[in-house]
């Protein structure tokens, strides 16, 4: 019987590398899944954001649009494909030295705010087809690449598989082969989870920004897009973090002194200062649900406006007009939604619409509050539907919207469908006014024929509703929109702003106003009384409609391509039409304030 010491040593087991390695195993593993989840997060917060940051400049064009890439575009299946074979063939085909550098991918998000802010002073001479493209092809698609690239390395050194073989330094085909197709896969895998998380982040980012918006500027989108960058530098090893903070500074010091889309009190005197030179000067400016708001005025002419990115939603002359109540519209089509007051019914038996103080109005889509504003001044008890606290907000402070008015802030969809679901609010308003318009292009899910059904339900039955369109009355949408809304109302006329041309052109892009009614009886337009001007000499010139348009137009030549629209069935010809319609918008922007103002925000 051996001794009791010696029985005792005998118990305790030798601490060897053997009983280490598990644990080190379970942690490089549980490493690279957090390690993973972190960069796809990373890169996918990113990629938006930097999109986010094209629409004060671009609007509504995405900067991958759907059309061919050497015609105009590259289809998504084509784009995924061509950005998982990048980095398929990198990995398989330079050398193991060459790609070190995918570690450091991270320097390269702390330059892309400041080259995306470079690019956007060239976006006149760029367009907006080619600019978008370029500006998001050199700054995000490269950090993407990068991220997925360091991944799909880190996974295969980490899981010494097979599959995961060194595609230079195979020694036969068989291996080469079957390295090739793990590499595909995996990097396949990672660009759908990638994909996945940026579809994720697309309607949730705008809300994060709103909700943030004015509280610093690290939430606003070159803020938001640095922080990602602060953030990619602490996935690499600790060893080259403070190399890769220390590239960081020159970027940084640029957004912090000289950018002028960072919201600080430096950079916005930086861009008071531009935008002086050109004749503008800025009243105030916040990132929001809709996009980038600001005020602008016009020291030269004397007009105020409202922006939303690349698009305006309204202006007004700063002077007013002696005996009028409100200073005078910049753009004369807002008067024009107010004939909702001076509609009449031709039948002898049918009787004038009333124009008392008992009518009550829903606006939807607030703007400036051009509408609303003469509404309530008449009388008419008014709710408005606005989906930006900002606009409203706005509104209120620096174009005298009244507040004695009910408001409604949310979405216009979900808002109309809690009301028509509400019975004691069907038939409820004299007067609806549909003017709904942000980024470049038409909401498109706001003309469907569910969203017109739902105004239907709210209108009374001798009640009317003006829906205001602005975009190319040549393209497919114009005419989907008009059918759209003729299949909901029996009886309709439309106007547009400015008479028809002459000859035929190849854009006709201009704003469309549909007045109609529940019946099949016709109607007119009475006279406007002194009291309708509101002391407004451009009220006397538009407020009522003039250029009507024939009942024949959309119904021949490339008009006659249209289709009902329903939610959530909205066909691709669709789209491609909206984008195109947004494209002529963007041209037409340009051209009512200089190039300056709208790459400098």
């Amino acid at each position: 019987m051996p001794p009791r010491r010696q029985r005792n040593n005998a118990q305790v087991p030798a601490l060897t590398q053997s009983n280490i390695a598990p644990l080190k195993t379970s942690w490089s593993y549980a490493r690279l899944f957090l390690t993973t989840l972190a960069t796809l997060f990373l890169a996918a917060v990113s990629a938006e954001v930097s999109k986010l940051s094209l629409t004060p400049v671009y609007g509504s064009i995405p900067p991958v649009a759907s059309l061919n890439w050497l015609r105009g575009g590259l289809e998504r299946d084509q784009r995924c494909l061509a950005i998982i074979v990048l980095v398929f063939l990198a990995k398989m085909f330079l050398s193991k030295r060459t790609l070190g550098f995918s570690k450091h991918f991270a320097m390269w998000g702390y330059f892309v705010p400041s080259i995306q802010s470079g690019l956007l002073n060239f976006s006149g001479r760029l367009g907006p087809i080619w600019g978008p493209r370029m500006t998001y092809l050199l700054t995000s698609v490269p950090l993407t690449c990068l991220s997925l690239l360091y991944l799909v390395i880190l996974i295969a050194e980490t899981l010494p598989l097979a599959i995961f073989a060194e595609g230079a330094a195979a020694r036969g085909l068989n291996d080469f082969c079957i390295g090739a197709l793990g590499t595909l896969l995996l990097t396949s895998t990672l660009h759908h989870l990638l994909a996945r998380l940026k579809t994720y982040f697309e309607n949730r980012l705008p809300m994060i920004i709103m909700l943030t918006s004015g509280t610093h500027a690290v939430f606003s989108r070159f803020g938001l897009q640095t922080v990602t960058a602060l953030l990619y530098a602490q996935l690499g090893a600790s060893l080259e973090r403070f190399k890769l903070i220390f590239t960081a500074i020159l970027p940084l010091l640029h957004l912090a002194f000289f950018c002028p889309h960072v919201p600080l009190p430096y950079n916005t005197d930086v861009l008071k200062n531009t935008l002086r030179a050109e004749g503008f000067s800025l009243v105030a400016r916040q990132e929001s649900l809709t996009g980038y708001i600001s005020v602008l005025d016009n020291i030269n002419t004397g007009y105020r406006v409202m922006r939303c990115d690349h698009s305006l939603l309204g202006g007004e002359y700063l002077n007013k007009p002696r005996g009028s109540r409100y200073n005078e519209p910049v753009y004369t089509i807002f008067l024009t939604l107010e004939a909702v007051r001076l509609i009449q019914i031709k039948s002898p038996k049918s009787h004038q619409i009333s124009t008392s103080k008992q009518n009550h109005a829903l606006v939807v889509g607030l703007g400036i509050g051009t509408a609303p504003a003469a509404l309530i001044a008449h009388g008419v008890h008014t709710t408005t539907i606005e989906i930006d606290p900002v606009v409203h907000d706005f509104a209120t402070k620096y174009f005298g919207l009244p507040q004695n008015h009910t408001s409604v802030i949310g979405d216009a969809i979900q808002v109309v469908d809690d009301m028509q679901k509400a019975k004691e609010m069907r038939n409820t308003y004299d007067y609806i006014i549909h003017d709904v318009f942000t980024g470049g292009a038409e909401p498109i899910n706001l003309f469907t024929r569910e969203f017109i059904m739902g105004l239907s339900d709210l209108l009374k039955p001798d009640g009317i509703i003006a829906i205001n369109y602005a975009g190319d009355l040549l393209l497919p949408i114009a005419a989907s929109v008009v059918r759209t809304v003729e299949s909901v109302f029996p009886k309709c006329r439309l106007y547009r702003e400015s008479p028809l041309p002459d000859a035929p052109e190849a854009t006709d892009y201009t704003n469309m106003v549909m007045f109609c009614r529940k019946s099949q009886e016709a109607f007119t337009f009475r006279d406007p009384v002194e009291a309708d001007f509101l002391g407004s000499p451009a009220r006397r010139q538009h407020l009522k409609p003039q250029h009507e348009i024939p009942a024949s137009y959309f119904r021949v030549g490339r008009q006659h391509k249209g289709e009902i629209l329903r939610r959530g069935q909205i066909s691709l010809e669709m789209l491609k039409s909206t984008m195109a319609s947004a494209t002529g918008h963007w041209y037409l922007m340009r051209t009512v304030l200089p190039d300056v103002v709208w790459e400098n925000w």
